[in-house]
């Protein structure tokens, strides 16, 4: 058995059942509301090992966007284009906000587009090299 705590609240299993270690699929979906929002994982073992993981959000299908939005043409987005060097060919790069995963280029570089449509208030990015642990702050703009 294991607990689970959502912002600091304890997050109670469904109805007449436990949460065990194999119910982290079912955890996450549901601390991440469906994954509609980010949720951040930090795993503490009773040996006093620990684990931390993000998963991002889950883009919605086109079908759950065309309802939960009006029907009137979008403008084509502005993307930014972020750049980093330094990273291990293929690794899987997060970047903030975490809105997805790229690899890398064959040459240990990455490039990032974002919508600041989307992120209007968004200054600077963090990308994160998962493998290499490599760590680059780009201002947008």
């Amino acid at each position: 058995m294991i607990t689970v705590t959502k912002d600091g609240t304890v997050l109670p299993p469904p109805a007449h059942s436990m949460w065990r270690r194999s119910s982290l699929p079912e955890i996450i979906e549901t601390a991440s509301e469906r994954r509609t929002i980010p949720v951040w994982v930090e795993a503490h073992e009773t040996d006093g090992t620990s684990f931390t993981d993000l998963f991002p959000a889950q883009p919605q299908h086109h079908e759950e966007r065309a309802e939960s939005k009006p029907r009137h043409a979008a403008p084509d987005p502005q993307l930014a284009e972020i750049r980093a060097e330094g990273l291990i060919p293929g690794e899987d790069i997060a970047f903030a906000p975490v809105t997805g995963h790229i690899d890398a280029a064959k040459d240990g570089t990455v490039r990032a587009l974002l919508d600041p449509t989307e992120y209007p208030n968004v200054r600077e990015v963090v990308l994160v090299g998962r493998v290499s642990g490599t760590l680059a702050v780009r201002r947008l703009g």
